[in-house]
């Protein structure tokens, strides 16, 4: 599963690598130690071009009796994705990106588990492929949420965990937002394990464990 990640770049630098003409975001903050039920930043097509806003993190399908079943629905798994109903209809027209920087898995080590961050190579941002959807209450009020999609891990995660989340290849990200695009074959083919040559992983602090921990030591590298 995929429970904690990064994002710690700048909102000018989001809106430049998305190539996001537009932000509903109005309080942007670098987070450290972004958590399931957080608003996070996020990426979606309006069609004509791309949009940065925020989404709550946690899917709640539209036809849901209530929101409580979103701390249940953080993760979606690629392989399954077209059988399941709350996931199903928003393949072909609920795709979002979710930006990151990094992100966080525990490794099981004897009795105890080191969390490790995950990370590209070149320290840059990458796209997490996931789904969102709209839910609406009794009063009309709107609740914008999402789900990060996972697959298999790469021979790098594996070592670490039996999954990871799908991040997209540069050139296939455009074909993921694209409105227009409802070949859910094609977009299925999308998610796939990450090549592990351009990931790198290392040990952090376990106060990263506590969601309430988001400072910016968090993903400096713990020493043995």
């Amino acid at each position: 599963m995929c429970g904690r990640y990064t994002i710690t770049v700048t909102m000018e630098e989001l809106m430049v690598r998305y190539f996001a003409n537009d932000s509903t975001i109005i309080h942007y903050a670098p987070k450290y130690n972004a958590a399931p039920m957080q608003q996070i930043p996020s990426v979606i097509n309006t069609g004509s071009s791309n949009k940065l806003g925020e989404l709550r993190w946690g899917l709640v399908p539209s036809w849901a009796k209530d929101d409580k079943i979103g701390s249940k629905m953080i993760n979606a798994r690629a392989e399954s994705l077209l059988e399941k109903p709350s996931f199903k209809r928003l393949v072909s027209s609920r795709r979002c990106i979710i930006p990151s920087d990094g992100f966080y898995e525990w490794k099981v080590q004897g009795s105890s588990k080191q969390p490790m961050r995950i990370v590209i190579r070149d320290g840059g941002i990458f796209s997490m492929a996931g789904l969102y959807d709209i839910w609406m209450d009794p009063e009309g009020n709107k609740l914008s949420t999402c789900t990060i999609i996972t697959t298999t891990p790469n021979e790098l995660m594996a070592e670490i965990h039996n999954r990871m989340p799908v991040i997209l290849k540069p050139e296939d990200e455009a074909e993921w937002l694209d409105r227009g695009n409802q070949d859910t074959t094609s977009l299925i083919k999308l998610l796939k394990p990450y090549d592990q040559q351009q990931m790198r992983a290392y040990p952090v602090s376990t106060a990263v464990g506590n969601v309430r921990n988001d400072a910016k030591e968090l993903i400096d590298e713990a020493q043995a």
